[in-house]
């Protein structure tokens, strides 16, 4: 996962650790920064009755040539132990290339597992190519999933995925 991503799931599983009693919290913000674009934001929060809430912002930055980026990220918990977070940047440049990471990582109340990470990259001559790379595990056998995902404009769609038990031994995915 990229720095964006990092600092982004870092900050939004701070916040929601953080989230007062009050119910709800936000804002909004925007400027004119000093390339000669924008500077535009949000950020939310909520607390429930029980213990769970979620906290969320995004960030938009262009320079007035044509470029521009915005990343966004998420984190929840439940009021019975279950939490995750997500973030996503993507830059456009004025070529027309555009690029996009996102990550996500979650656990279930019962310890169960899930991280997701991918990206996107759409050159200025047009090419195309991207991946997603998965692992899920369930806490109550130990068993594992490892799938990966990747485009490219010439080949196509290609998958791969396996399952381990909880000795690490392959077994079938269902």
């Amino acid at each position: 996962m990229n720095k964006h991503l990092i600092s982004m799931i870092a900050a939004t599983t701070l916040a929601v650790t953080l989230i007062p009693a009050a119910n709800a919290a936000g804002g909004r913000f925007h400027r004119q920064n000093a390339a000669g674009g924008i500077t535009a934001g949000s950020g939310h929060t909520h607390a429930g009755p029980n213990g769970g809430g979620f906290a969320r912002g995004r960030r938009v930055v262009t320079d007035g040539e044509g470029n521009g980026a915005a990343s966004s990220g998420a984190a929840f918990r439940g009021p019975n132990g279950g939490s995750g977070a997500r973030a996503g940047h993507t830059e456009h440049s004025a070529d027309g290339t555009t690029t996009h990471q996102s990550g996500m990582q979650a656990t279930g109340a019962n310890g169960s597992t899930i991280n997701s990470q991918g990206s996107f990259t759409k050159n200025a001559d047009g090419t195309t190519s991207g991946e997603r790379n998965t692992t899920a595990t369930n806490a109550n056998t130990g068993t594992t999933y490892n799938g990966s995902t990747s485009y490219n404009k010439d080949t196509g769609v290609t998958h791969t995925g396996t399952c381990t038990d909880a000795s690490g031994a392959a077994v079938a995915c269902r």
